[in-house]
């Protein structure tokens, strides 16, 4: 079964619902679970006048990221599962679920669906339709 699972987090009501699942899963098989949240790299140009909006950004966004890990971690540690956390900076948070769950030697990844339908599922994708299509690990997801 199961010994090491990742769980990628981003905050909303569904993903910290996955958490909760992930964390009574490991539980039940005896597993760990690593939760990783990404901050986003946005792309910023030099421009003098946004750099203190920007600032504001990073400061907003990692004390987000520290709430989001930090909520998740006393979760497991309440269910008496070990659990490490992870925060990434990357543009593509796909990219960073797989390559934390290589790295970290994990063996399932669990995560949320987001359930985007129509033309917004189309054009805009989701991350964990991207995690299913690249990821050479098994992936729960949860709804």
């Amino acid at each position: 079964m199961y010994q090491h699972i990742l769980v990628p987090t981003d905050g909303t009501p569904l993903s910290a619902s996955a958490v909760t699942k992930a964390v009574a899963l490991a539980k039940t098989v005896g597993a760990k679970v690593t939760v990783l949240t990404v901050v986003h790299r946005l792309p910023t140009l030099g421009l003098g006048a946004s750099q203190p909006y920007a600032e504001e950004f990073w400061r907003h966004a990692r004390a987000d990221a520290a709430r989001r890990v930090g909520e998740a971690e006393q979760e497991a540690e309440q269910a008496g599962v070990a659990c490490e956390v992870v925060t990434v900076e990357d543009r593509q948070p796909y990219e960073a679920i797989i390559e934390t769950a290589e790295a970290r030697g994990c063996d399932l990844i669990a995560m949320a669906s987001h359930g985007r339908r129509g033309l917004s599922a189309l054009v805009i994708g989701s991350e964990t339709m991207k995690v299913l299509t690249h990821s050479k690990l098994p992936v729960l997801i949860y709804r």
